[in-house]
């Protein structure tokens, strides 16, 4: 299947159905079609083929997602852009993957307008919701164009999104995906999302629609369900959306997840409409987990994923999160599940020989979720691409359950004295303590280990703990060794807009001319 054939299976389903709201505005399935078509066909009427490549620059809102599908079924390849991100950021992605055609909202205008001398290689500008002089609205773009299905010659293995790594250890590269890794990305999502008969799934885009959130609420639609859609995750009015709307669905990062834990109150929301609270992104705190568990409910699933392997590598469903009627094992809670139907998973040591179960090595993944590639890169897709395998980066092992874990990031781990410290592990003692709502463990100098761990930490409001019993905590739990030397206390730990936390933005400080890759 094509992506927007998703879409379109859902509009079959339920035509008059609504497939996005938000706030008071509600959009149906044969509307938000007809636009996505006039959009394809005002594209293809300028003259842009299949796989150029076009972004959109908007907060999150059905409209500018409907400008995404209207890319996709003209056989445009979508490069998403965060509205949360820097400038120099956008600036980047946009000119390095070619971009062509922008669509944009009023309220980046001004950006845009600035930005506009240095995008020499877009043809087309197009604001969502004003007429601007240098730029037609939306609606007079398109309006004259017909609502029927262009005729595309959608191949499986065109590209349909060039999305930027998350840029945690370098300046960000292209990921190309296409309609088979997306298809197989979709098709495990609607595998772990089981539902029954006309049951119609409502799904909540809190978090940006540029990143995980958007691919997420495509199974939805394709079921003919709801997205509800949040300009942004505020805890306040994402625990609102869930009782309103009776939502059974949706995708936070874990810091999210660790504020709404925080609300006052939260323990008196009506989740019953839940089924399934995906997090993932980064590594959640065990004791977290075990709290969302006992408040919100048994509806959390983890996932595993990356940018060039989307998302469904693997799943912990909400039954899994449980032996029976007790909590599973912290062995099994720590685990991002068992791997996709779709996707072979194996662990491979640096000999590219593979591990058996409970051997410690690489994380490599093959199949159709694989990416095709890096943009314009065929040095950093041979490193990475190497006899059919993916190599994620990611240090982990298979249990006897097979069950995949992950031990950290491969240039996350810290050397000292002779000895591996996986900060993931160090991270889960401190994340234990009641005052610490979010941590991050990195390696900085020292003279005699060549390496020590420090803890950088950000405080719950009004609750405080000394850095000497953060360490006194660790080394009853890990030992010396892994136990922080230091630790530092943030108001904020440095995130990307996806909300994983930037190491290399914290360990700059102290590599710089020490000769160590950041």
């Amino acid at each position: 299947m094509a992506i927007i054939d998703f879409f379109d299976r859902g509009w079959r389903a339920n035509p008059n159905g609504v497939a996005y709201i938000m706030g008071e505005r509600t959009y149906s399935f044969t509307a938000v079609r007809e636009l996505s078509c006039r959009i394809a066909n005002g594209l293809l009427a300028e003259g842009f083929s299949k796989e150029t490549k076009g972004a959109v620059w908007a907060n999150n809102d059905p409209v500018a997602w409907t400008c995404t599908l209207g890319l996709w079924r003209a056989g445009l390849a979508w490069i998403p852009v965060s509205p949360r991100g820097s400038v120099e950021d956008n600036l980047f992605v946009i000119n390095s993957f070619d971009c062509e055609v922008l669509f944009f909202q009023k309220f980046f205008a001004p950006i845009i307008a600035e930005l506009r001398p240095k995008l020499p290689k877009i043809k087309l500008w197009v604001c969502i919701d004003a007429d601007l002089p240098d730029a037609p609205a939306l609606e007079t773009w398109c309006r004259v164009q017909p609502t029927s299905d262009p005729a595309v010659d959608y191949q499986m293995d065109d590209i349909v999104v060039v999305m930027a790594t998350g840029g945690t250890t370098g300046m960000p590269k292209g990921v190309m995906n296409t309609h088979r890794s997306i298809q197989t990305f979709l098709a495990h999502f609607m595998i772990a999302f089981s539902y029954g008969g006309n049951e119609r799934p409502v799904s909540l885009a809190a978090a940006p629609m540029t990143h995980t959130s958007g691919f997420v609420s495509i199974p939805c639609t394709a079921r003919g369900g709801t997205v509800v859609v949040l300009e942004k995750p505020d805890p306040a009015l994402l625990l609102d959306a869930i009782a309103k709307h009776k939502v059974t669905e949706l995708f936070l990062p874990p810091t999210v997840i660790y504020r709404l834990l925080e609300m006052p109150g939260i323990d008196k929301i009506d989740f019953s409409s839940l089924k399934y609270l995906m997090y993932g992104s980064a590594p959640m705190s065990l004791e977290k987990l075990k709290k969302a568990l006992k408040i919100i409910g048994p509806v959390m699933m983890g996932c595993y994923g990356q940018s060039e392997a989307p998302a469904g590598v693997s799943f912990l469903r909400p039954e899994e999160h449980f032996d029976g009627c007790e909590l599973a094992s912290d062995e099994r809670l720590s685990s991002v599940g068992r791997p996709s139907p779709l996707v072979r998973v194996e662990i491979i040591d640096d000999s590219n020989r593979i591990l058996g179960n409970g051997e410690t090595g690489e994380i490599c993944v093959r199949g159709d979720l694989v990416m095709k590639g890096y943009y314009k890169q065929p040095d950093k897709t041979a490193e990475t691409i190497c006899a059919g395998w993916l190599h994620t980066g990611d240090v982990g092992h298979i249990d006897f359950d097979g069950y995949l874990h992950i031990t950290d990031r491969k240039k996350d781990m810290i050397i000292s004295g002779g000895f591996n410290v996986y900060p993931n592990e160090v991270e889960q003692v401190i994340w234990s303590h009641p005052a610490v709502q979010d941590c991050a463990v990195i390696g900085v100098p020292d003279e005699q280990w060549g390496e020590s761990v420090k803890a950088v930490v950000e405080l719950n409001s009004g609750l405080s703990v000394s850095s000497d019993e953060l360490i006194a905590l660790c080394k009853e739990k890990l030992g010396s060794v892994k136990a922080p030397k230091t630790v530092d206390f943030v108001a904020l730990l440095p995130r990307s807009p996806a909300g994983k936390v930037l190491k290399k933005d914290l360990r700059k400080e102290y590599w710089q001319g020490v000769g160590r890759t950041i």
